[in-house]
């Protein structure tokens, strides 16, 4: 059963790319005319029995060759009634019904399998009905209600069914696996006489002047592309953003789209090797270190604070883990929400509940701060407070202006040394 919106959306693909000859006033008029007329004439696409009777006449379509004949002898009749009749336009309809089945017998559906494996795909078969999907291989619409298609579970490459014998492009999911790492070279050229004037993908002859197909550049590989692999999407370019701070969007290919796209999330980013300039000209990035730090100190209370592993306070960052495991490593999305704001205040609220926690709600990681052995003075100290210095032999912590203004060496460490030689000398005399 074909409802209202899928007859308008075969009539639109297989209609009226194709039968180019009919008047154009035919299509407002076959569904915006009465609403009574236009219901009984789409519902008996789906209801009525006799699917392939003439409105004139009559003829039997079987098969395939039966089915081409009967469609151009319903092109012919409709060329032959008048103009916007009642007869032309249900007769413009059983057209319509005409090529969907002879779609459905050229692509069966029953005998294709739920799952296959090609050049590291793993495609599964769709379900869904929609019509909005597009082919990532001829660059043509999936009508999911006549065509079999599939989706690769790695890296989201969609296509039909009769097309995966096509593929050349392994997928994309394995590079990420094995190759985890930025391309961080802005726009890499290399020129179209390097790529022998052809797609860098599919190897489709192209030229800058579109003869015989357009060549589209990627700014992310540097390589051109054919106008079937590259379809002028757009995407942030990581080696633009750690070299400019910049996050206009370029244009680039499909399977640099792919790329990007299950790249984002993976902090393969070590700003500090690649441009520690970045941190003196972006005050954000600044921030957002100090930030991860404090919580890189807090993460010991919290895997020993019984309390906190019932809470499960840890995973509120479970977005970004790798903030709980060091302070130098960034994701392209982590800059990109630096950049935005976004990142600054989501963590600053999770360093808030954090700091809230051991100092104010739990007891047990009270007991674990510290006292300024300087001053002895003040509230109890922790590491990451503000106003601290902390003894990176010793991890004692100070008032910040304690530490810096005593020449001495940390008492902390002191007593450990003489407790050290003090056992070296009572070995010595037993």
């Amino acid at each position: 059963m074909f409802s209202n919106k899928c007859v308008l959306c075969a009539f639109k693909c297989n209609f009226v790319t194709e039968v180019t000859f009919l008047h154009s006033s035919i299509l407002p008029e076959l569904f915006s005319g009465s609403r009574t007329h236009s219901s009984d004439r789409t519902m008996d696409l789906g209801l009525a029995e006799d699917h392939f009777s003439r409105p004139v006449g009559s003829f039997v379509a079987s098969d395939i060759e039966q089915l081409k004949l009967a469609i151009e002898e319903c092109k012919k009749l409709i060329l032959e009634l008048p103009e916007n009749s009642e007869r032309q336009k249900d007769t413009v309809v059983k057209l319509i019904h005409l090529r969907l089945k002879l779609q459905e017998l050229k692509d069966p559906e029953e005998d294709e399998p739920n799952l296959r494996i090609l050049l590291e795909h793993r495609f599964s078969k769709e379900k869904s009905k929609s019509v909005k999907q597009t082919c990532d291989k001829c660059s043509a619409i999936i009508w999911g209600l006549i065509q079999t298609w599939y989706t690769c579970t790695g890296c989201y490459y969609r296509c039909h069914s009769k097309c995966m014998n096509l593929i050349t492009k392994p997928c994309v999911r394995s590079k990420v696996s094995h190759q985890s790492e930025y391309e961080l070279s802005i726009c890499p050229e290399i020129g179209l006489d390097r790529q022998d004037y052809r797609c860098a993908e599919c190897r489709t002859p192209i030229s800058l002047r579109g003869v015989p197909s357009e060549a589209r550049q990627c700014d992310y590989t540097g390589q051109y592309y054919c106008s079937t692999c590259h379809w002028n999407d757009t995407a942030i370019i990581p080696a633009r953003v750690i070299h400019n701070w910049e996050f206009e969007s370029r244009k680039v290919c499909r399977s640099s789209l792919r790329y990007l796209a299950l790249m984002m999330s993976r902090p393969v980013l070590k700003l500090k090797e690649i441009n520690p300039l970045l941190f003196n000209f972006v005050e954000e990035l600044v921030e957002i270190r100090k930030l991860r730090q404090d919580i890189l100190l807090m993460k010991p209370y919290f895997i020993t604070c019984k309390e906190a592993m019932e809470a499960r306070l840890l995973l509120q960052l479970q977005d970004r883990q790798h903030f709980v495991e060091n302070d130098d490593m960034y994701s392209l999305q982590d800059l990109i929400d630096i950049s935005s704001g976004r990142l600054s205040c989501s963590l600053t609220e999770i360093h808030t509940t954090f700091a809230k926690h051991i100092k104010l709600d739990c007891e047990r990681c009270q007991a674990k701060g510290f006292v300024c052995e300087l001053c002895k003075e003040g509230d109890i100290l922790f590491p990451f407070d503000s106003h601290t210095s902390v003894c990176h032999d010793c991890s004692a912590v100070f008032h910040r202006d304690c530490y810096y203004d005593n020449s001495t060496t940390c008492p902390r460490c002191a007593r450990m040394t003489e407790r050290k030689q003090d056992e070296v000398s009572d070995v010595k005399n037993a």
